[in-house]
């Protein structure tokens, strides 16, 4: 099977840019592994492709849910790989894109043979949750499966779920799953590509990034996405920043409070971003003048 090219790394990086443009070159499409590109609502939030980017190269995986559904990493999986062989079978290329670790191992590594969810286990978590916060079943999560807890956000609820969940039911860390799995399953052939810039470059990256998403319009887009009836489903999928400017809507904070909050948390997401892609050995880390001529001469 040809390789399948990924481009991964950090937000704010360079991911988009760098994909849309080794698409153009190898007669290319793109698959979003990005967990919030893929609903509709969130695109300004998410740094989804603009139109402009979309009508370049053709994107999958972008807005295609609703913020009330759910969709894992593996349906992701499942779905992508039967992209990719459809997209080979056409002569074209299959360019990955996104920041989300679980979601890239997924479709690049393979499915982990894990337990079933459990709905009456999850029920009784977000019962927890309200009675005593995410932070504390993180830190249930840090004392059983510390590994896991390392490689996702303290306020993913929907990650500690699964982590406390596959805990409880199998008395085995998720970590350990992904280990075993690591050594059975069969891989997507791949070209992993990020983009290696200096920490402080991309910091500065992300601050101007989330001005520029409320000058595009990001109070809006969550203003719509309340108006709409998804305000709990803000606070579930505790994407980047709406629930920050949520709190702005409800006026528990400032405009200003609210970005600086942005910029921070999304600096924390990049940091553990970049630990978990470092931890990739088959990621090869480039400058952006280095990216496309490397992925051309491994084509």
């Amino acid at each position: 099977m040809t390789p399948v090219i990924a481009v991964v790394g950090a937000t704010a990086s360079g991911k988009t840019s760098l994909a849309i443009e080794l698409a153009e070159k190898l007669n290319g499409e793109i698959l979003s592994a990005d967990s919030m590109q893929v609903y509709r609502g969130l695109e300004i939030g998410a740094a989804t492709a603009t139109a402009e980017e979309q009508a370049r190269v053709p994107h999958h995986f972008v807005s295609i849910m609703d913020p009330s559904e759910h969709f894992s990493a593996a349906e992701f999986s499942e779905q992508g790989r039967t992209l990719i062989a459809r997209l080979h079978a056409k002569g074209k290329r299959a360019i990955v894109c996104g920041g989300s670790g679980l979601y890239v191992r997924a479709l690049l590594d393979g499915l982990i043979e894990g337990p079933s969810r459990d709905d009456v286990f999850r029920e009784q978590l977000r019962e927890e949750a309200e009675r005593i916060g995410v932070p504390a079943l993180y830190e249930r999560l840090q004392s059983v499966d510390p590994e896991f807890a390392a490689s996702i956000h303290p306020n993913d609820m929907r990650r500690i779920e699964r982590g406390l969940e596959v805990y409880a039911l199998t008395g085995e860390p998720l970590s350990a799953f992904h280990a075993r799995h690591a050594e059975t399953v069969e891989k997507v052939p791949a070209i992993r590509i990020a983009i290696d810039m200096p920490r402080e470059k991309l910091y500065d990256r992300i601050n101007k990034r989330v001005w520029q998403m409320v000058e595009e319009g990001f109070v809006e887009e969550v203003q719509r996405l309340i108006d709409n009836g998804h305000g709990p489903d803000i606070e579930r999928l505790r994407s980047r920043g709406h629930p920050e400017m949520a709190a702005h809507i409800r006026g528990e904070c400032t405009l200003e409070d609210a970005v600086t909050l942005i910029q921070r948390n999304t600096r924390h997401m990049a940091k553990r971003q970049l630990s978990w892609f470092r931890g990739d050995n088959e990621v090869q880390w480039l400058s952006k003048d280095e990216a496309i001529p490397h992925a051309l001469q491994n084509n």
